[in-house]
């Protein structure tokens, strides 16, 4: 890029010797109005230096040399900003953000990002510059944009260095997005890789047997953490945690035995995880449980006093006190822990809960509805509908009671005002400087079950535990306001039962010795008031705490995770306990995340941070604080709040990446205010190097700080026009040749990228792959490269042997790595919604109709053309059925059970909703996630089970009538069944989907009765793309089969790949569709990101009021029996079937521009969301050129280009492959042979197959792509590579595609 004003050259020079003061530390917000300069030694040593090296130096012991060196860095470049006013190149604030990222300063790396990436129109081809950028989103738990910036990194740049890391984080932020398969699949693509990495194998596989825990996958998750007990030499930390995780799990979940055997082995491996960590506070917590459930009080309560030892005061472990408290009939006890539990955590529902039943035990109602009310307000709470029923009662009882009766009534506990200060126990007071604040914006893992009002039955001893565990000689320093105590309020309650001491009971008269003891006790200590309302759930984080952390933390584990408050994208952010990282502070841990050159981190600071994952009560891994049997049913959705809610255990393994995730200063950005937080707080203690790093008013960085985290990634969306559906527009216009003389030439941006280092074939590390072309460092040198890679110019109309000479061109270890087809554009991302928006009276289109009265009808050619035109998202061509005389019987039920009745069906288990809402299982609110549980039955099975779905439904619709008789307020009786449809409980039904109808043998009547179809819509033809593919996908170009019920639903989505579909409704009942255009899809995918839902892989239903307030059009139709459906490319659709039907549907390519340029954008979409692509378009594209002539300009020129680009790709990788030794055998194809897969991370591979030798020697075959091969052994030494195809057959193929004549249009 050309520089913005003074170039780097000569901004180097410019420096004078006020170097040697820099070099002895100076300050860098010290720096005079003098020029400094850096020495040839320090800029060669700082060319090396940049986000790749993030977690891999080691600043803080033997790197203080390099500390020195980069604080250097930052103040000369900052002066020399300063006094260019800002216009200097923008490779400047790349590097500036490098250095700031790598000396932990994120607000100054951040804004010198953003100022980058307002500079370099280009900015996606610099793979370093979003990695740091997304390593410092991450920091900022600003995950919507870390995932964006890690998948652009691994598009633009496959082999990219650090990918393990990449790929680690993905795997977290997944996992904590509820995405799960994604998580599983980056955790795995992480595992196999051999690069270095911040953490080691064994915790990797810990992650992926905790994911599968949370996923309620119980059988795999136990086999896999036993198998990680195998392991020779497991670390003692990481032993720990797995048995700890195994204990709580056996716990927990019924599956795994019965109830004695199941807490036999609980108490045995946590016992085992206390042998291996006897300092885990969360192992002795959970023991304490396990004992609580078998009735062995004193073992549990020495257990959570061990627990509270061990500095983790869990607002979990107090109210499981206060339960065998309360069992134990110590109300005044139980109290005090429940008060105890409700300060640390404020949003503790469990605790309140339990506290309003005591309440209501004692028979203080007005108290009780306070705990209800604090209960309800918590967003952990996950029965509030039960207890808002409960408040109903207690405030009725309240209304019904005589006036002044509660006033003249002895009170057996103190009121909740009142509970409030009354005095703590030692134990927690000696740890609540530390924990307090801590607690509060860091919850501990908080019960995923619904804590009900009556009280465990388990047969427990009746004698009395002890008032207090810890005594209070254990009580350090008050002094801090943040360990203060509670004085006032007990005062007046004490000298109430004092004056009435001969009327006591004994229950009174012991809870008067208590707080007389408790009082001499506080008097003999400095004791604070504690100004708390306890109706206030939210909290404050303190800085000394977060110091505290930062100072404190290391390794993958022991940073802090941040939170944002009220992000607009609401990215779901993750909570911690900070008890366990306080342990980890305490011991004064001070190893450094940052290994240089080292494979993983040291054994004995790596694993930390799997003492901190709490355990799992549930599949989502929340401890359990009631002494019940988890519920099980609640799925944690995390949510952005300025305050954290609970921790689960799915999130559990998320807490500080390297030091990076720690908890965000309050000030530069958690001000929801962002006008008013501006980025010069967080770039410069200089306002004028603020200034300038910012940029203008008129510059399109963002000035809010808090703006930044959230909105400086995504002006990429829009600055560049790189939206999916713009990405051919670039190719078009450059492939076509201007005049005869004039073609234009189109460059590798793989290969000759300047911001680009690429990997050698025998898979040297970071230091030895220097990109070619790479300016060096910003100021440390402006002159290129000398070896410099030259880019292949080529156009779309040179022949097979000027590409192949280009090739060759190329420096031998220029190899790219880029499988893209479209690699001259930006990363693909979703295209904005369409502008300007739609009236609001025009978001219900008519339904585009066709109604055939005869076959010459169907046959008409303006129907194939009407259908394919894109202006038209749907098609529905009524009577089709009937103007063909299509015997639909064929395809019913009766005829399916006769021809194969134990053929496979898959059975999706769903809720039956209404078709235009989608309520989650508990009926209270609308939500986008459709859950359908997947199982397998036979035609015979499901075809039994449709039929007795419409007996019942006859019964239903009788007893109906007969209701309709005796009552005759029609209306009252339909508001009540609406009422009831919407709140639930929902009917459960079964959807028989996906019933291959491929083998022409089993099913010839079948196919052969769909032959009559036109053209255009039938399974095979030579128009359609998909007849040339030479191999079956089943679904697309084979029939599918579907057997419904009234209820039975398609989620959202797109066809794979953007294909078109054909669907007819065989009948006998209706099916309803939802339809919303291509160009809309972006919106939906953005809506799914909301809802934490994967728009590609997850099972999803729209909310039309969602739709309709973002202007979104919505076709919505009915489809009768013999009606067919043609979805056009890329359409959204989703369908609900209204009776009993069968539909029979499979996919077809139109031979237009349209749907190829579709098709190949959806196969970039898939690459960089790492989702396998069903139709492998580079196969296919070959397959076209070899079978197809092209008429259409537009397409054959997307066609040939995206042939150039493999030919290259192919041609180069196979040349560096020869020149690095490596041989390449021949091995062809057979017919009807699929495309290749990487078995690995599931892109296509095509021509040149990677085998291991044992793979070859076996003749199994199990593909891997160049760059998941190199992970595996980085010079290929365990693998062979295959050739498929001469490459002078493709070099015939390419130079034999050529355009064909315009022949007028025909007859299909």
């Amino acid at each position: 890029m050309k520089s913005c004003g003074v170039s780097l050259a000569a901004a180097a020079p410019a420096f004078s010797d006020e170097e040697q003061k820099m070099a002895a530390g100076k300050p860098r917000g010290k720096t005079k109005e003098g020029t400094l300069s850096l020495t040839a030694e320090e800029r060669e040593e700082l060319s090396g230096l940049d986000s790749r090296l993030f977690g891999f130096l080691n600043l803080h012991e033997d790197g203080a040399k390099t500390e020195t060196l980069l604080l250097k860095a930052v103040c000369c470049y900052e002066s020399l900003i300063l006094k260019a006013e800002g216009k200097v190149e923008s490779e400047f604030f790349c590097q500036l953000g490098h250095f700031n990222l790598l000396l932990e300063d994120y607000p100054k790396a951040l804004s010198a990002y953003q100022r980058y990436y307002s500079l370099q129109s280009d900015y996606w081809k610099n793979a370093a510059f979003l990695y740091g950028l997304g390593l410092v989103y991450f920091y900022y738990n600003a995950f919507h944009w870390a995932i964006k910036a890690f998948q652009e990194v691994l598009y633009v740049e496959p082999s990219f260095c650090r990918a393990k890391e990449i790929h680690l984080r993905l795997g977290l932020m997944f996992k904590v997005n509820t995405d799960y398969e994604s998580s599983l699949k980056h955790f795995q693509l992480a595992l196999i890789d051999s690069n270095p990495c911040t953490l080691s194998s064994v915790e990797i596989q810990f992650h992926i047997a905790h994911l599968y825990e949370t996923q309620r996958m119980y059988h795999s998750a136990k086999e896999a953490y036993e198998q990680l007990l195998q392991t020779e030499n497991l670390p003692a930390q990481v032993k720990a945690t797995v048995l700890q995780q195994l204990g709580w799990m056996h716990h927990n979940v019924d599956l795994l035995g019965d109830q004695a055997t199941k807490e036999s082995c609980a108490i045995q491996y946590l016992q085992k995880s206390l042998e291996a960590d006897p300092n885990s506070g969360q192992s002795w917590y959970f023991l304490g449980r396990c004992y609580s459930s078998i009735g062995k009080v004193q073992d549990a309560f020495i257990s959570y006093r061990q627990s509270i030892d061990k500095s983790e005061a869990s607002a979990d472990t107090w109210c499981s006190i206060g339960v065998l408290y309360q069992q134990q009939n110590q109300p005044m006890d139980a109290l005090q822990a429940y008060i105890c539990a409700v300060q640390l955590d404020h949003g503790h529902a469990a605790a309140w809960m339990d506290l309003g039943t005591l309440y209501e035990s004692c028979n203080q109602p007005q108290d009780a509805i306070k705990c209800y009310l604090n209960a309800t307000r918590s967003k952990s709470c996950s029965n509030t509908s039960m207890l808002t029923g409960r408040i109903k009662v207690l405030q009725a009882q309240l209304c019904n009671l005589p006036q002044g009766s509660l006033q003249n009534k002895t009170k057996l506990l103190p009121s909740i005002e009142e509970a409030w200060s009354l005095p703590i126990p030692a134990e927690l007071t000696s740890r609540q400087g530390a924990m307090n604040t801590a607690q509060q914006a860091y919850k501990a893992h908080h019960p995923n079950t619904e804590p009900v009002l009556g009280l465990s039955e388990t047969s427990i001893s009746q004698q009395p535990l002890p008032v207090h565990m810890i005594t209070y000689s254990q009580v350090d320093d008050l002094s801090s306001p943040a360990k203060r105590k509670r004085i006032s309020g007990p005062a007046k309650y004490l000298e109430h039962l004092r004056t009435d001491r001969d009327n006591l009971n004994p229950t009174q008269k012991l809870m008067l010795q208590q707080l007389e003891s408790q009082f001499v006790l506080m008097q003999q200590q400095n004791t604070f008031t504690l100004p708390h309302n306890c109706t206030n759930l939210t909290s404050s984080t303190e800085e000394p705490w977060r110091k505290q952390l930062s100072n404190s933390t290391q390794g993958f584990n022991k940073g802090q995770n941040s939170h944002l408050p009220e992000s607009n994208d609401e990215q779901p952010s993750f909570s911690t306990d900070p008890a366990l990282y306080l342990q980890a502070a305490s011991t004064n841990i001070q190893t450094s995340h940052r290994m240089l050159s080292s494979c993983s981190v040291t054994q004995g600071t790596a694993f930390n941070h799997l003492s901190h994952i709490a355990t799992s009560g549930d599949q989502q891994g929340v401890c359990c604080t009631k002494e019940s049997t988890p519920s099980g049913n609640r799925s944690f959705v995390p949510e952005i709040s300025s305050h954290t809610e609970d921790k689960p255990n799915g999130c559990a393994g998320v807490k500080g990446l390297s030091n990076r995730v720690q908890q965000l200063m309050a000030e530069p950005i958690c001000s929801s205010n962002s006008g008013d937080s501006t980025s010069s707080n967080l770039i410069s203690d200089n306002p004028q190097i603020s200034s300038l790093l910012i940029g203008k008013a008129n510059d399109s960085v963002m000035t809010g700080a808090y703006d930044k985290v959230y909105s400086t990634h995504p002006e990429g969306h829009t600055k560049t026009n790189n939206s999916v559906a713009s990405l051919y527009s670039s190719v078009i216009s450059t492939a076509a040749p201007k005049s005869a003389n004039q073609t234009t030439t189109l460059g590798v941006t793989s290969i000759s990228s300047p911001h680009v280092r690429l990997q050698t074939i025998n898979g040297k590390g970071l230091e030895n792959s220097q990109s070619p072309k790479k300016t060096s460092l910003s100021m440390i040198s402006c002159k290129p490269d000398s070896q410099v890679i030259p880019s292949i110019s080529v156009s779309i109309y040179s022949n097979s042997t000027e590409v192949l000479k280009a090739c060759r061109n190329l420096d031998k270890n220029g190899l790219s790595n880029s499988h893209n087809l479209l690699d001259k554009c930006p990363p693909p991302r979703p295209p904005t919604s369409p502008y300007p928006p739609l009236p609001k009276d025009k978001l219900n289109p008519p339904t585009p109709s066709i109604y055939l009265e005869s076959k010459r009808d169907a046959f008409f050619p303006p129907l194939h053309q009407f259908c394919i035109n894109p202006k038209n998202p749907v098609t529905v061509i009524r009577g089709l059925a009937g103007a063909l005389k299509l015997d639909l019987g064929l395809f019913s039920t009766k005829t399916l059970v006769e021809a194969n009745n134990e053929h496979t069906v898959e059975v999706r288990t769903q809720l039956l909703q209404p078709a235009d809402e989608n309520w989650d299982p508990t009926g209270t609110k609308k939500i986008w996630r459709c859950e359908s549980n997947r199982s397998h039955t036979t035609i015979a099975k499901y075809a039994q089970y449709q039929a007795s779905s419409f007996q019942e439904s006859l019964r239903e619709e009788n007893e109906k009538r007969m209701q309709h008789r005796e009552y005759s307020d029609n209306e009252s009786t339909s508001s009540d069944n609406t009422g009831r449809r919407r709140k639930g409980p929902f009917k459960t039904i079964k959807f028989g989907t996906n019933i291959d109808l491929s083998d022409d043998k089993k099913w010839k009547l079948q196919l052969l009765e769909l032959t009559k179809l036109p053209a255009f819509v039938r399974v095979v033809s030579a128009g359609n793309l998909l007849s040339h593919l030479g191999h079956t996908i089943l679904g697309m170009n084979t029939v599918q089969l579907y057997m419904k019920v009234p209820g039975s639903r398609t989620p959202g989505h797109q066809e794979n790949n953007n294909f078109c579909s054909v669907n007819i409704n065989i009948g006998p009942g209706d099916c309803e569709w939802f339809v919303v255009p291509e160009g809309y899809w972006g919106v939906l995918n953005d809506f799914c990101e909301k809802n934490n839902l994967n728009f590609l892989m997850s099972s999803w239903w729209p909310n039309l009021e969602d739709l309709y307030e973002a202007n979104v059009p919505v076709y919505r139709f009915i489809q009768r029996p013999g009606d067919l459906v043609w979805i056009n490319a890329g359409t959204v659709h989703w369908v609900q079937a209204v009776g009993w039907c069968n539909n029979i549907a499979w996919n077809v390519g139109p031979l237009t521009a349209s749907q190829y340029k579709l098709a190949v954008e959806r196969y970039e979409w898939n690459k960089l969301q790492s989702v396998k692509s069903v139709v492998p378009m580079v196969h296919l594209s070959w397959n076209m050129a070899r079978n197809i002539k092209v008429s259409d300009p537009k397409l054959f020129e997307m066609i040939k280009y995206c042939l150039m680009k493999i030919l290259k790709q192919c041609l180069t990788l196979r040349e560096a492959l020869i020149t690095a030794g490596k041989e390449v055998i021949w091995h062809g194809r057979t017919n009807d042979e699929p495309a290749h897969y990487c078995s690995i991370c599931e892109v296509e591979v095509f021509d040149l197959l990677f085998v291991t030798d044992e793979s070859n020697s076996q003749k199994t075959y199990i593909v891997h792509c160049q760059d998941c091969a190199r992970k595996a052994s980085g010079n290929l030494d365990n693998f062979v590579v295959l050739e498929e195809y001469k490459m002078e057959d493709l070099m015939q193929v390419y130079d034999q595609f050529t355009l064909a004549p315009s022949v007028s249009s025909s007859s299909s």
